[in-house]
């Protein structure tokens, strides 16, 4: 039985300039169940970055109801979003977002930190994780002395470290050559696989929408098309 873990009902996400008001969302309905390995696609412009923003609650909606985990938004409290966002959710920015003057172990670390976790578990997480990303021996390494591979490899172990139940991942292959693509893909496929982490992309990159299990695919702020390319749950 597969169990819903973001829900999205007629969301709409308006900016206004003046006397002009541009639909980046306009009345999205979407619902994503536990251990997807899903991708929204879609030009520039089609709303996909903005509707990851809105359910990783980076920002909020113009109208509409946004659930993850069975939990609306729209009833949290700032303060209710920001655990919601620093416990169950982990972000993997296409600028990677890494802190310049920490370590890899200590970006990775950070959430972890945040969480209050103990210092000697905190270091056997993060070096668990850091090896299963393939970073372990770079891990006193600041971002500046690691190519834009290495860096999203860390950005992935900072986004996953803490176990969160939503993965949400912008633009994840932007900034890296095809073969650091293929082989960050297949470092979460695995993570997918192997923890049940549930993964939703934002991309235009053939090489993402190829190896996702759903592709979701938007334009003008709408879905236009869905389609699940394998059954779950796997």
């Amino acid at each position: 039985m597969t169990e819903e873990i973001v829900k999205l009902k007629d969301v709409k996400k308006i900016y206004t300039t003046g006397d002009i008001e541009t639909y980046a969302l306009n009345g999205m309905s979407l619902s994503i169940n536990k251990g997807e390995f899903a991708a929204l696609c879609g030009p520039s412009g089609s709303g996909k970055t903005t509707a990851l923003n809105l359910i990783g609650a980076l920002d909020t909606p113009s109208s509409g109801i946004i659930e993850v985990e069975g939990r609306s938004y729209a009833e949290m409290t700032k303060s209710e979003l920001a655990k919601m966002r620093m416990n169950r959710i982990g972000i993997i920015f296409q600028a990677y977002n890494l802190i310049p003057v920490l370590s890899a172990f200590e970006n990775a670390e950070f959430v972890l930190v945040l969480q209050g976790v103990h210092e000697k578990e905190r270091r056997d997480r993060v070096m668990a994780i850091l090896d299963e990303v393939g970073m372990a021996d770079m891990a006193n390494r600041r971002p500046n002395q690691l190519s834009g591979g290495q860096q999203q490899r860390v950005a992935i172990a900072r986004a996953v470290v803490s176990e969160p139940a939503l993965i949400l991942a912008d633009e994840p292959t932007a900034n890296v050559d095809s073969k650091t693509a293929e082989a960050l893909l297949t470092l979460m496929e695995k993570l997918n696989s192997q923890h049940l982490s549930t993964f939703i992309f934002s991309t235009h990159d053939s090489r993402v929408m190829s190896r996702a299990h759903r592709l979701i695919t938007m334009k003008d702020g709408e879905i236009v098309e869905d389609n699940k390319q394998v059954k779950y749950p796997f």
